[in-house]
């Protein structure tokens, strides 16, 4: 696979003199252009899974911005594989086009499923996943934002022995397979504090289906009303982060994670000499199909 994960470098960030902190990314986001990130991570052994039960079909599922639809779309042309994504919404059947993930998916070969929303939210029945086979034949599934066992195992490869100095690792949250990974990698002194995209209490339970350790908190103030949810604070914000640091930020995950942790250490959340490890998860894809929403809404847009 054309992926490069030893182009996954700390770049330092920030050293806070008033608070005596130092603040430094893991750039997730340059192991690949689209497949970056906990997306590499997450496919990485669940391809290789595939490819041992010689499966050459990949289902999965998202929304229509998915970073994880774009991801497993581009892995499928590389490796060779059918994609096939099933995507939540009927409506968009007519606008494949429109819609910069969905655009792309396509034109890597991916087949699209159209479903309503109220049999997507039953996707993981078995009623539902017995329909697909028999519609599809025999495809290799993987669930929605990729999380599962193998996941969780991709991404316990993202913390090196080069991070073991560093006394919190700050992570991004949608599904919680990213930060389960990082928490089972984690050294016994350090804490990973967990930044949900989201709302609801549901990701605690969901991490510790996975998590092997109780070094974690998630922090559940920075998500800025959900999913996919912006205001004009966090655009501004990740606009200067980009002009300041040369790092773009993707604003449903890592762009919220460091507005929070900017904001954390202004609140002197930190003890000073901390030593401050973010995870850049990628998922920059979705920075066009946001700004059309923005767009539409007479907004900034993002740099």
């Amino acid at each position: 696979m054309e992926f490069s994960p030893e182009l996954s470098v700390n770049q330092p960030v920030l050293i806070n003199s008033k608070f005596k902190v130092e603040l430094v990314m893991k750039r997730e986001d340059l192991i690949h252009p689209v497949i970056s990130g906990n997306k590499f991570r997450k496919l990485k052994y669940n391809l290789e899974e595939a490819k041992k039960q010689n499966l050459n079909t990949i289902l999965t599922f998202g929304g229509a911005y998915s970073n994880h639809i774009a991801a497993v779309a581009a892995a499928g042309k590389i490796y060779g594989l059918k994609t096939i994504g099933v995507i939540r919404g009927e409506e968009l059947k007519d606008k494949i086009m429109s819609n910069p993930t969905l655009r792309f998916a396509h034109q890597s070969g991916m087949q699209f499923e159209f479903v309503s929303r109220e049999m997507y939210r039953k996707k993981n029945s078995r009623e539902v996943l017995s329909t697909l086979k028999s519609n599809f034949g025999e495809v290799y599934v993987i669930p929605e934002g990729g999380t599962n066992s193998l996941a969780v195992q991709g991404c316990e490869d993202i913390l090196t022995d080069k991070d073991k100095h560093f006394d919190y690792i700050c992570c991004p949250v949608g599904t919680g397979g990213t930060i389960s990974g990082v928490i089972n990698c984690s050294k016994p002194s350090q804490q990973v504090l967990g930044f949900p995209a989201l709302k609801g209490s549901f990701l605690q339970e969901d991490i510790s289906k996975f998590a092997s350790k109780e070094n974690w908190k998630l922090i559940s103030d920075y998500h800025f009303g959900g999913y996919a949810k912006i205001n004009t604070n966090l655009i501004s914000f990740i606009n200067q982060f980009k002009k300041e640091q040369n790092i773009p930020l993707d604003p449903i995950y890592t762009g919220k994670m460091m507005y929070g942790i900017f904001d954390l250490i202004e609140n002197g959340y930190f003890p000073a000499g901390a030593k401050i490890l973010a995870i850049h998860t990628g998922g920059l894809q979705g920075i066009e199909g946001m700004n059309l929403k923005l767009k539409e809404k007479g907004l900034p847009l993002l740099d």
